[in-house]
């Protein structure tokens, strides 16, 4: 948790005020139960009115004076929680964009969303609870001790020896809870990827009736987090009633010797009433010592969670600085791949490929399922970097050319096209990012070249037309359409279409594909499509097989060369 502390740094102030109006809580409420063993010794024992009067109002003031001070430590706390809580969360943010496809897909979506909320609102918790209580509550514990020496040594004694008893008591169940706690979270993670996985894949599910499997997988990880949670509740439970325990039979010894000292004459009747109530205060700040325990034992497997993240080096978007800043070079290639080779952790996607893609070439791809065709569109778009050889956009390796430049020139249209829960128009102004000012005549533009265009006219409130979550309320096809109209609005030098076409039928597909042509001469296209025809009118069309380049060239030259495109025309004929 140390780690995060940098986090408070902007609030310097209320974690060093906070604390002490909360010590200036604490000594008030010390001070009340000598003040009132004095006026029941020397007032009310007496019969002296005023003086049980004034002592009463003076006890009034300090139980205000206490009021305020905890009020405005409560309002510093509040402070320094919900900004320690903003500050973490954007960070958090920021390097969860910064990651690659791969490393988000190691942590996985729902873990990375529980420790953006849940992990962070434990910690907040947890900064909260140091500022309002880490301070109070032993200064309480010691106080009570030191007034209760004061008052009568040999009675002290008692409450002395009940110490030892509550750390023992502390420590124990600290040292059960807190891996308790990080396996709470990890089933927790688990429990949210199941729930995540029925509620988008319920069509399957339902269509190949699995619900009843998929109930008793449901009810498997519920069990197992209720399990958890049970344990980490009765090692919980013990912390109440076992320093209970131990303060009353604190109280029992301070009546009981109290009461043969009152007898003898040693102290009066106000002083034991008075270790009572320090000894009740004793108790309740070891509750609140022990339910600290157990605050920050949840907040410690939550910071070990979150620092995970925060220190997970990006694995790409990073500038190299063995080179020296790029200069685009009108002799290169628009695309060269140097025996660039990637893998993933289950083996090598792409094997030593060399290609290159000249300016304002448009360059199908084809080939089987797992050939490869996606991952290798990913490397240009620098969703991964690379394992081996060297990439190279305009002359320039890719790994030295900023995030904005690379995003500027290259424009991507995924095969699963995911709009935002926004209008349609901002859904493709996003293409622009904040690089130009899109006009409605270029979102216009964009979407005629996409063929989007005709059933946006047909909507009632056309471009305004708001997108539900995941554009739910349109097509694959429509979505696949808006999703080109994005990539092509910004004006990008190299295009990549990614299967972008796949849900559209074949007269929509060529009706776009002659569009991008006409409108856009000189564009740098790379379309990998399953379709053969959708690849046919390119000016060189690249065919992979288990990741490597088996064939390229005319559509011509590849039916009489290359057996691997034959079988795949011969496929679809």
């Amino acid at each position: 948790m140390l780690k995060l502390a940098r986090y408070l740094g902007a609030y310097k102030k209320e974690c060093v005020l906070g604390p002490l109006f909360k010590l200036l809580e604490a000594i008030f409420e010390l001070l009340l139960p000598t003040i009132m063993a004095a006026m029941i010794d020397n007032g009310v024992n007496r019969g002296d009115k005023d003086y049980v009067l004034k002592t009463g109002g003076l006890m009034i003031a300090m139980a205000l004076c206490g009021f305020v001070s905890a009020l405005v430590c409560q309002y510093f706390a509040a402070r320094a929680s919900q900004g320690f809580g903003t500050a973490l969360r954007n960070d958090l943010f920021a390097r969860i964009s910064s990651l690659s496809i791969a490393q988000l897909d190691i942590f996985g979506t729902q873990s990375l969303t529980n420790r953006i909320t849940n992990d962070v609102n434990a910690l907040q918790i947890g900064v909260a609870m140091l500022i309002r209580l880490v301070i109070r509550a032993p200064f309480i514990c010691i106080g009570a001790i030191v007034m209760a020496m004061l008052l009568n040594m040999k009675m002290a004694l008692v409450l002395i020896a009940s110490v030892p008893v509550f750390i023992l008591i502390i420590a124990l169940i600290a040292r059960a809870s807190a891996p308790l706690y990080r396996s709470y979270q990890k089933r927790l993670d688990s429990l949210a990827v199941i729930v995540r996985e029925n509620l988008s894949g319920v069509r399957v599910i339902r269509a190949f009736a699995t619900t009843g499997k998929e109930k008793r997988r449901f009810d498997s990880s519920n069990d197992a987090l209720a399990d958890t949670a049970l344990s980490v509740g009765r090692v919980s439970a013990l912390l109440n009633p076992a320093t209970t325990l131990a303060v009353n039979a604190g109280i029992l010894a301070i009546l009981w010797m109290g009461g043969k000292m009152v007898g003898r004459g040693e102290i009066m009747q106000g002083q034991v009433i008075a270790f009572v109530n320090y000894i009740m205060q004793l108790l309740l700040a070891l509750i609140v010592v022990s339910n600290l325990v157990v605050v920050f034992s949840k907040a410690s497997a939550s910071a070990a969670r979150v620092n995970e993240l925060l220190e997970t080096e990006t694995e790409i978007g990073r500038i190299e600085a063995a080179y020296d800043s790029p200069t685009a070079s009108a002799e290169a290639p628009a695309i060269e791949f140097a025996r660039v080779s990637f893998g993933y952790d289950g083996g090598m996607a792409l094997r030593d490929i060399e290609l290159r893609v000249e300016r304002g070439e448009s360059v199908g791809i084809i080939g089987g399922t797992g050939s490869g065709k996606s991952t290798l569109l990913g490397l240009v778009a620098r969703f991964y970097d690379a394992t081996s050889g060297e990439l190279r956009i305009d002359g320039a390796p890719i790994r030295c050319i900023s995030d904005a430049e690379l995003r500027a020139k290259v424009g991507i249209a995924p095969q699963r096209a995911l709009l935002f829960s926004a209008t349609i128009a901002e859904n493709i102004a996003m293409g622009a990012a904040g690089r130009i000012e899109a006009t409605d005549k270029d979102l216009a533009t964009a979407a005629r070249i996409a063929q989007a265009q005709e059933f946006i006219a047909k909507l009632p409130a056309g471009f305004q037309t708001r997108v539900e979550r995941g554009g739910s309320n349109f097509s694959g096809g429509q979505r696949q359409r808006l999703g080109v109209a994005r990539a092509i609005l910004g004006n990008p030098e190299i295009l990549l279409l990614d299967d972008a076409s796949s849900a559209l039928d074949y007269s929509t597909d060529a009706a776009m594909r002659a569009a991008l042509r006409e409108t856009r001469r000189g564009l740098t296209t790379v379309i990998v499509s399953q379709r053969a025809s959708s690849i046919r009118d390119a000016d060189r069309i690249v065919v992979l097989d288990k990741g490597s380049i088996v064939g390229q060239g005319s559509h011509e030259k590849l039916m009489n060369d290359c057996p691997a495109y034959r079988d795949i025309i011969a496929s679809q004929a």
